[in-house]
């Protein structure tokens, strides 16, 4: 028997590619029809058939305070009074900007000195990477396996056969020659960065990286990584970029950098791009860094960018109240929560025997088929990922849901009560008792 989940599915692929307009969403790695969601309070969301889950999704992240914060959500209904969108300055544009600047800040550190509002996250990473083509006159690009910043054409390569080797298409529709400008590096290997550097570096404009990598699984990168990386970018005259589209203001209030920072891991990047928690669900990004660099942006510099939506007032008003309610308070409330679930799980799998890590950055973390946590894309893809779709079903038949791949990270906000955490520390074991029964492909 079908439920309106099934039916809408089914309706949804005769009139969108795939039923969904995001891949992940198609529950592709876990089977089954996804759950359309309805509507969204606090730790919960209710799909169409009416049935309410604990939500460790959070809109991908936005979610920081919780769904529908009333602040958010009074926030934007006032806005959209005053008119949806008018392709004009606003003075909450400016707020928003000196916002974003003033929370990149650890001490005298205060590398965003110029912020760019745009819609989404692939619109900010390919901003920053023909701002830092435009800046250096240089053209290659290097970036990590696994890391995703975004589905533009030159960040969709694929590794080569060596570090030498320029990047080859990574999806249909893209050309080589675009993906040719990319050079794919294994993540967390500084010895594969400088060997790259050797012999590319006078034609390399920059390193993008995952501030902590959380596309593949969550993993963070080893201590001195990402300071190496910007040490090794400026040495060469490249810009080092830094993504926090996922981690910017999710895991610290002056995001992953931030973390690292207070830890004592100081660095210096070029370039940030921010989104999910940024915009407070609604279509915002951004990117800010050095007033030299971004000063090559149009209308001032040469480097072109423009968008009728971008600091859409809506979408502003939703960051403004969204970063503005975010404090230290919520800050210790989502870690504190963080630190539940994954220690739950941790002991859940280790109770059924089950090889696993539940690697962290800052309070987010995922979960990993592997007895020790990967600390690259190769590792990632070798653990049993098989294990992860009977644990999927077995928390969704619970009332919890989950990201519908074992490489993502998982989501807590600041509405996650100890109620809602009682719920999924319950769901727990049963879940861990399906992972451990699951069987794996047969190989052709």
């Amino acid at each position: 028997m079908t439920d309106r989940n099934d039916d809408l599915f089914e309706r949804a692929r005769t009139a969108i590619p795939g039923g969904v307009n995001s891949p992940v969403r198609a529950f592709g790695s876990v089977g089954g029809s996804p759950r359309f969601l309805a509507s969204a309070r606090g730790a919960t969301v209710t799909d169409a058939a009416g049935r309410e889950y604990i939500d460790l999704v959070a809109s991908w992240g936005p979610a920081l305070l919780g769904h529908a914060h009333p602040d958010v959500v009074e926030a934007v209904r006032e806005a959209a009074l005053r008119g949806l969108s008018f392709g004009a300055p606003t003075e909450a544009e400016v707020e928003l900007a000196e916002l974003i600047a003033d929370r990149v800040a650890v001490g005298e550190d205060r590398p965003v000195e110029r912020v760019r509002l745009v819609s989404t996250g692939t619109e900010a990473t390919m901003t920053a990477i023909r701002l830092a083509r435009g800046y250096t006159g240089r053209d290659l690009l290097v970036k990590f396996a696994g890391n995703y910043h975004g589905h533009s054409d030159g960040l969709l390569a694929a590794a080569g056969s060596g570090l030498a080797t320029l990047g080859l298409p990574g999806s249909a529709g893209v050309p080589a020659p675009v993906a040719s400008q990319t050079l794919v590096v294994p993540y967390n290997d500084l010895g594969a960065v400088r060997e790259v550097f050797e012999i590319h570096g006078d034609r390399i404009a920059g390193i993008i990286v995952e501030a902590a990598a959380a596309n593949m699984g969550v993993v963070p990168p080893l201590p001195g990584y990402n300071a190496g990386l910007a040490d090794i970018a400026h040495e060469n005259g490249a810009l080092l970029i830094v993504d926090e589209v996922l981690t910017g203001f999710r895991v610290h209030p002056a995001g992953y950098w931030g973390l690292q920072a207070e830890a004592g891991e100081r660095y210096s990047p070029d370039l940030f791009t921010f989104g999910k928690v940024v915009g407070g669900g609604m279509p915002l990004a951004a990117l800010g860094g050095r007033a030299d660099v971004m000063d090559k942006l149009a209308p001032v510099g040469p480097v072109y960018q423009a968008g009728t939506l971008s600091g859409n007032p809506l979408s502003v008003a939703a960051g403004l109240a969204t970063l503005r309610a975010a404090t230290a308070e919520v800050y210790a409330r989502v870690d504190a929560a963080a630190s539940v679930v994954a220690d739950a799980l941790s002991a859940a799998l280790a109770a059924e025997g089950v090889d696993h890590s539940v690697p962290r950055a800052g309070n987010l973390f995922g979960m990993a088929f592997a007895a020790k946590a990967p600390v690259d894309n190769d590792e990632v893809q070798a653990q049993e990922a098989w294990r992860y779709p009977a644990f999927f079903h077995a928390m969704l038949d619970a009332g919890v849901s989950l990201p519908p791949s074992v490489f993502e990270a998982w989501f807590l906000t600041a509405a996650h009560d100890d109620a809602a955490l009682e719920r999924i520390t319950a769901a727990l074991p049963a879940a861990a008792h399906a992972a451990a029964r699951a069987v794996a492909p047969a190989r052709n």
